[in-house]
């Protein structure tokens, strides 16, 4: 229940839409009983004392109350379909903006495929929760009301036998209710589970086929997807046995009041019309409580994926940027750490100890081998981690006290793995600065040695990169990137492996960009490739997350420790 009231606690943002819609719903059910008020009076006054003239006018009356019904009932849907996509809206604006607000580590734990389930599926179900629950459910409990208060006006013994299955209706409905959840939570979780699988192999689809493993994987889908059927059918069983039970109940409350009713005329209590108009309105009783079954199920669904949508809602999102957060003015780029440790897990540490300096305009590098730590010590300085131990300093000013939105946007990161949007070349240099001239995309491409390949392409600047840029190289790739970063033009720099994933050619044209790049400002460097790391102005070698050497490149090469090691053995190449 608090899943659905939080569902509907979005809804107290429109009040006047809701007031409207809440209208509607009551004077289209107020139309309902004014046929059975009719039925009763032709048959036990105009038939009965052949007062014909009165016949067309009753008849009129009906049609005009069926019009005006289905014209409050047009206007409610229209309120109703407005009124909960903009509810709708704010729910995954909410999240969206909550899955940006999150650490990185928490994506570390979850699959992609699990996110994008809970946005394009759990979203939609709870959609359904307030599309039909508050249509279907409104509308239900309102007629109910409506047609029980007339129908203990009408004959108050008959509505006291109607109710008899009352109990036996809510009994069934609270067991059902207790013991959904757990079987719509195990469908949320094989959906999920089988979304995610999909993700990975179509992401992963060269390599399944690189290695032959169609068969193999398909095995693992089917699993996947023979647990979901199983779970989406142990539900619609139980739907099954539970929804034909309630209509029974439902009946036996119409048979209970005609066996009554039948009684009474025997007995002279009541009129034919009396008895018609009452099973009329005794069946526009029953029909918004069978809709309540029916609402009942979409409810228990869309309580299961709500639960999963407040889940990430209520994440706790990284330290928030407010008071006590400076804003960086201008940045020289003077960065130091300070005894700098960190875990991932909170057990094994991945760099500990660590104490470095970049004065303003100078390059340093990081080697070691892989696991060593030289990435988590670029993802601390931009805070997608925060640090356990130490200090890290910008300006002199503790990172972990900035800002990050001002500290991010003094920084400039090239990754080994150049990650492009489904856009246009436009599209994605414009990610480093949004109001860029058409001259300024181009000179940025220029001096990422870039320019050359993207007048060759079919539209030039507006031609489509494809998904994760798929239609480039991967050196076209990393130069449209670094062109990215000069268009921000900032004051740090940070290169993760740079230049790893290309030829030797290729290599030499994003090096000319880098060096241009790193003109002016203060650079870290991660890098295998020694003609990224010789020309740095120092150069931290580092081992199983400590700092085992540092010096420059003839230094260390003179000392003959791990550094000389690694360009022995190629570790470092040219």
């Amino acid at each position: 229940m608090k899943t659905v009231l939080r569902v509907l606690a979005y809804l107290r943002r429109y009040p006047g839409m809701a007031s409207a819609q809440l209208f509607c719903a009551m004077a289209a059910t107020l139309m309902v009983v004014v046929f059975p008020a009719i039925t009763r009076e032709v048959l036990d006054e105009v038939v009965p004392k052949g007062d014909w003239d009165r016949l067309n006018p009753l008849l009129g009356m009906a049609l005009a109350a069926y019009l005006a019904q289905h014209l409050f009932t047009s206007l409610r849907i229209t309120l109703n379909n407005s009124f909960e996509q903009r509810v709708i809206f704010d729910l995954r604006s909410d999240l969206y903006q909550r899955l940006q607000a999150l650490p990185l580590r928490w994506f570390d734990n979850r699959p992609t495929g699990d996110i994008m389930t809970t946005v394009t599926e759990d979203i939609p179900s709870v959609e359904r929760v307030l599309i039909d629950g508050i249509e279907q459910g409104l509308m239900a409990v309102i007629q109910v009301a409506v047609v029980g208060f007339f129908m203990l006006r009408a004959d108050a013994q008959l509505a006291a036998w109607a109710l008899l299955p009352i109990p036996a209706l809510a009994t069934g409905a609270w067991l059902y209710t207790r013991s959904s959840r757990d079987r719509h939570r195990a469908v949320r979780r094989a959906s999920s589970a089988l979304n995610s699988l999909l993700h990975d192999h179509i992401s992963g689809m060269r390599q399944i086929k690189a290695f032959a493993i169609e068969e193999q994987e398909h095995r693992r889908f089917n699993q996947a997807s023979e647990v979901l059927r199983k779970a989406t059918l142990h539900v619609m069983r139980i739907w099954a046995m539970y929804r034909p039970g309630m209509h029974w109940l439902g009946s036996l409350g119409m048979v209970i009041v005609l066996w009554q009713g039948a009684l009474a005329l025997r007995e002279g209590r009541i009129e034919k019309g009396d008895l018609a108009a009452f099973l009329l309105l005794l069946k526009f009783f029953y029909d918004p409580i069978e809709s309540l079954h029916q609402l009942n199920q979409i409810v228990q669904s869309g309580r299961a994926a709500g639960e999963r949508v407040f889940a990430i809602l209520d994440a706790a999102p990284e330290s928030p940027d407010g008071s006590g957060q400076r804003l960086l003015g201008k940045v020289h780029g003077h960065i130091k750490y300070e005894g700098v440790g960190f875990s991932y897990s909170g057990k094994m540490p991945a760099v500990q100890e660590i104490s470095f300096e970049v004065k303003p305009g100078q390059t340093l590098a990081l080697v070691g081998p892989t696991g060593a730590g030289k990435s988590t010590l670029i993802n601390l300085l931009t805070r997608f981690y925060d640090h356990d131990h130490g200090r890290i300093l910008v300006d002199d000013q503790p990172v972990d006290e900035l800002c990050r939105l001002s500290l991010r946007q003094q920084i400039g990161y090239v990754t080994q793995e150049a990650f492009l949007f489904n856009g246009t070349v436009r599209d994605n240099l414009r990610l480093g600065r949004a109001e860029a001239s058409e001259e300024e995309l181009w000179q940025a491409l220029r001096q990422a040695q870039a320019e050359e390949f993207v007048r060759r392409l079919p539209q030039g600047l507006d031609t489509a990169v494809g998904e994760r840029g798929v239609k480039l190289s991967v050196g076209e790739k990393q130069r449209i990137s670094i062109a990215r970063v000069l268009l921000r033009n900032p004051p740090i720099l940070l290169l993760d492996e740079a230049t790893a994933s290309v030829d030797t050619q290729t290599e030499r044209a994003i090096q000319s960009a880098l060096d241009h790049l790193r003109q002016g400002r203060s650079c870290i460097v991660i890098a295998h490739r020694l003609s990224t790391v010789k020309n740095a102005d120092c150069i931290v070698v580092l081992e199983q997350g400590r700092i085992v050497e540092r010096g420059t490149h003839d230094s260390l090469l003179h000392q003959g420790g791990l550094y000389a090691q690694l360009c022995q053995n190629s570790v470092l190449s040219s």
